[in-house]
């Protein structure tokens, strides 16, 4: 079987969710999209948390860490598929064992070493630790684009690390080129 070549890459792109978007897991959300090909995209929401910090992952894993501004962080709840695995995107990248290029100057690793690298003091800078992830068989994000569940924008550092939580959405549709969310609608048009 060939693989059907892709139309466009959206890895280092943000999907926001629509209103058209009936999924109790996606509503209001921004995921960043870290890697798209023919195979299918994976993704880490970024804008919604968990009733759990980054401390309490430590705990959970036998690891210590002296920071607490760190350890007080909220974990972000990163999709509904994988919930117990831990993916951390970061900036910049590290000598981890399982670490993927997203695009842009960000990083997703997946392997434990990573933890114990920010539990330590040793670990990147900025950091978004997302327990799950968000996911796409084959074709099905195109499918969802087409039927206007997500908006695509190019990803920004910025908005990933710098942005407070609650200011992400607006500020990923805010590179549109427009603040108005009254332009957002639950049809898709076509011509």
């Amino acid at each position: 079987m060939t693989e059907k070549p892709l139309g466009i890459n959206l890895s280092h792109h943000f999907l926001l969710a629509m209103p058209s978007l009936k999924d109790d897991h996606f509503n209001g959300s921004v995921v960043y999209l870290a890697e798209h090909s023919s195979r299918g995209a994976l993704g880490v929401i970024i804008n919604r948390t968990m009733n759990l910090t980054i401390g309490e992952v430590f705990d959970k894993i036998s690891l210590t860490s002296n920071d607490r501004e760190l350890s007080s962080r909220l974990v972000m709840q990163g999709g509904p598929v994988q919930t117990d695995r831990g993916f951390v995107l970061h900036a910049p990248k590290g000598k981890w064992t399982s670490t993927m290029k997203t695009g842009g100057d960000i990083y997703l690793t997946s392997s434990k070493d990573i933890l114990e690298a920010c539990a330590s003091g040793d670990g990147p800078e900025k950091m978004i630790l997302a327990l799950g992830c968000s996911s796409w068989d084959a074709g099905q994000l195109e499918d969802e684009i087409a039927r206007n569940a997500w908006l695509t924008v190019k990803a920004s550092s910025e908005i990933v690390f710098d942005v407070p939580l609650e200011e992400r959405f607006f500020r990923a549709y805010g590179a549109l080129g427009t603040s108005k969310l009254s332009f957002l609608s639950p049809d898709a048009g076509h011509a």
